[in-house]
């Protein structure tokens, strides 16, 4: 795989056949901050034990699908400003994805699954790694709809599109670096912009929601918005509900 406008982009770049989690390979190195500085990225098109949002297993056929993940270094001192970095993310990759996929719809699900026409093409998992983070994406390119994992997955493939992998790679690098740049000079995410960015991508604000949170309780409303902090904000019961963490699920209407 080669990949020379994304190796500009990043300060690393390291592409492996194949490798277990690129999360955890980078979670290994992240201790060695001289090797593996800000913005070092590790990328496979053969990940055999990959883990997505709520340790839910992430496995896909060789080939088919890109893993990529991106050590970042330097964030906001402000820690409540770092959840953003997981919807920043997000929006960069759709930016990235919708570029070469003109015509369709790209979008994001609260927080930060990429969805093609409400199907969802890639997924992303944040982590922490001592004073950094690591951001994950698993973008399925040339999976086929046999491959598929769910009836509500797609694929640059089974839309068409002979993707370009290192224009792909290349245009999320850049988004991300340049939104994460903007909240680390502001501490603010509404000052940077990032704010509007992401709130512009969001295909989630203002559907009807079931977002399962913590402890099995349920939580049923329509999403109005981001809050300051990237929270989900949900009206359920006259109450604004500000959600950070849950499962959420786009209800449709009959």
């Amino acid at each position: 795989m080669d990949f020379p406008r994304a190796e500009a982009v990043a300060r690393r770049f390291q592409a492996v056949a194949a490798t277990g989690s690129t999360n955890a390979d980078l979670r290994a190195n992240a201790p060695d901050a001289a090797s593996w500085p800000h913005l070092s990225v590790l990328v496979t098109d053969n990940q055999t034990a990959g883990r997505g949002r709520l340790d839910r297993i992430w496995v896909a056929p060789p080939g088919s699908s890109l893993a990529v993940s991106v050590l970042l270094r330097e964030l906001p001192d402000d820690l409540t400003a770092r959840g953003w970095i997981p919807l920043i993310a997000g929006a960069a990759m759709s930016d990235a994805v919708a570029a070469q996929l003109p015509g369709h719809e790209v979008s994001v699900k609260w927080p930060n699954d990429v969805l093609v026409d409400e199907r969802k093409i890639c997924g992303i998992l944040a982590e922490a790694a001592g004073a950094a983070v690591i951001v994950g994406s698993g973008v399925n390119t040339r999976m086929t709809a046999d491959q598929l994992p769910v009836p509500t997955a797609t694929s640059f493939a089974v839309e068409g599109a002979a993707v370009d992998q290192d224009r792909l790679l290349a245009d999320y690098l850049t988004g991300l670096r340049t939104s994460l740049a903007a909240l680390v000079e502001t501490g603010d995410a509404v000052g940077s912009g990032v704010h509007d960015a992401v709130t512009a991508r969001c295909a989630t604000i203002g559907r009807r929601v079931r977002v399962s949170l913590p402890g099995e309780r349920l939580l049923e409303g329509i999403a109005t918005g981001l809050d300051i902090d990237g929270r989900l904000l949900v009206a359920a019961d006259g109450v604004d509900h500000a959600i950070s963490a849950g499962d959420v699920v786009h209800v449709r209407l009959a």
